[in-house]
C-alpha cells in the first residue's frame, strides 16, 4: 500500500539507494501556486547532512516537477514530483546483503516478499519520506490559503530529557533556532550533547516529537472509522521508526477524573463556541472542534549503530555485526520534525476536501 488518501492521494515511489525518489498526487485543486524552490526549501529541512548530529549522506535534492502544472499552477490534474538519488553508496551494504540486521526490516521482507532491497532498507528507509515532505508542501499550502492553519512539530523530548513548552508561543523561528529543532534554547542544548555522546559511542537515542495544528476548520473527520485522529494515528504511524501516538490528553488523560478531564464550551466574542481547555486535543467524536490540535509521536532510537551485535544471517548461522558501514543519523528526532509536519497536513487536506463534498 504506497498510496494515502482518498479525494487527496499521494502515492510514493523509490528506493533508499534507487535512481530517485518521488510522488504523484492524485486530486489536488486547481489554480494553487507551486513553485520548486519552496518544496526544495522544505527538503533542506528533512534533509541528510544538515548538521553533525544528522546522517552524513548528501543528496542535491533539486526537485523535478514533471507534469500537472502550468505557469506555476496546478491544473486539477496528476502531479508528478521526483528528485534524483546522487549520493547513493549500495558498496556500504554489499556485505550485509545476507544478515539481518538488529531491529531493521531485513527479515520481515525477506519472509514477506522472498526479496528485498538490501541497499539502505529500501522501501523501508527514511529516505522514502522525502516524497511525503514534496506532497505535504503542496497539501499546506492548500490549508493556508483556505483556512489559515498552521501546523508546527518540534522535537519535545529525547531519552529523559524533556523541554518545558509553552503552545501558545511557538512559532517556526524559535523552531529552527537550533540543530536540534527543540524550542526551548536551554533544552536543547542539553539534549544536542546527548546525541553527540550516543554518536560517539557509536550508540542512537530516540525520543518525541510534538505536533501542533492550528486554524483547523470545525467538521473535519468522517465517523466511525476515519475519525480525524484514527487518520492522524494511522499516517503517523506509518512514519520509520515510530513507535507510539498521543493526542490532546494521552495516555496522561488516564490519571484524570471525568471532571478533570472534561473541556467546558463557551461562546467567544465574535459568537463561535470554543472550549475552556483542550484536553481533548482538538478532536471530540472524532471530529475536529476548531480547537488547536495537539499530538506527540514516539520515535525509537535508529536501529543502526556502530557498537557490536549478535544477529543471524539468512541462513540461520550466528553472525556478530562490528562497525557497520553506511551513514545514519544517532537520532532520527530533527530531520522528524518536517515529515511529521508533512503528514499531518496530508491528513487534514484529504479531510477537509471530503468535507467540501458533503456541505
Amino acid at each position: 500500500m504506497n498510496t494515502f488518501g482518498q479525494l487527496f492521494r499521494v502515492t510514493t515511489f523509490g528506493e533508499s539507494h534507487s535512481g530517485a525518489v518521488g510522488c504523484v498526487i492524485d486530486g489536488c485543486p486547481p489554480r494553487i501556486a507551486i513553485d520548486s524552490k519552496e518544496i526544495e526549501t522544505e527538503l533542506a529541512r528533512r534533509a541528510t547532512g544538515q548538521s553533525h548530529i544528522t546522517s552524513g549522506r548528501r543528496e542535491a535534492e533539486q526537485v523535478e516537477i514533471l507534469s500537472g502544472l502550468t505557469d506555476g499552477k496546478t491544473l486539477g490534474t496528476p502531479i508528478c514530483i521526483l528528485v534524483k538519488n546522487s549520493d547513493a553508496r549500495p558498496q556500504d551494504y554489499a556485505n550485509l546483503k545476507d544478515v539481518y540486521r538488529p531491529s531493521h526490516a531485513d527479515f520481515t521482507y525477506d519472509q514477506k516478499y522472498g526479496i528485498r532491497a538490501a541497499s539502505g532498507g529500501g522501501r523501508a528507509s527514511a529516505r522514502e519520506t522525502t516524497a511525503r515532505v514534496m506532497a505535504g508542501v503542496i497539501a499546506r499550502k492548500i490549508l493556508h490559503e483556505w483556512y489559515g492553519t498552521e501546523i508546527l512539530a518540534y522535537v519535545s523530548r529525547v531519552k529523559d530529557i524533556a523541554a518545558q513548552i509553552d503552545l501558545k508561543n511557538i512559532t517556526l523561528k524559535k523552531i529552527e533556532a537550533n540543530i536540534m529543532r527543540c524550542p526551548d534554547e536551554k533544552v536543547a542544548k542539553q539534549m544536542i550533547a546527548l546525541v553527540e555522546q550516543m554518536k560517539a559511542a557509536g550508540n542512537s537515542v530516540g525520543g518525541v516529537v510534538s505536533c501542533i495544528a492550528r486554524n483547523v476548520p470545525v467538521g473535519l473527520g468522517d465517523p466511525v472509522f476515519d475519525k480525524l485522529e484514527a487518520t492522524l494515528a494511522r499516517a503517523l504511524m506509518s512514519l520509520p521508526a515510530t513507535k507510539g501516538f498521543e493526542i490532546g490528553s494521552g495516555f496522561g488523560g488516564t490519571y484524570l477524573t471525568g471532571r478533570e478531564h472534561n473541556d467546558p464550551f463557551y461562546q467567544k466574542a465574535d459568537g463561535t463556541i470554543g472550549t475552556t481547555t483542550n484536553n481533548s486535543g482538538g478532536i471530540q467524536g472524532g471530529i475536529s472542534n476548531g480547537e488547536d490540535i495537539t499530538m506527540n509521536i514516539a520515535f525509537k532510537p535508529t536501529s543502526t549503530i556502530t557498537e557490536s551485535q549478535e544477529t543471524v544471517n539468512t541462513k540461520g548461522n550466528k553472525v556478530t555485526l562490528d562497525n557497520l558501514s553506511g551513514r545514519h543519523d544517532p537520532c532520527v528526532l530533527p530531520r522528524a520534525v518536517p515529515i511529521v509536519e508533512a503528514m499531518v497536513a496530508l491528513t487534514l487536506v484529504d479531510h477537509a476536501l471530503r468535507q467540501r463534498v458533503i456541505k
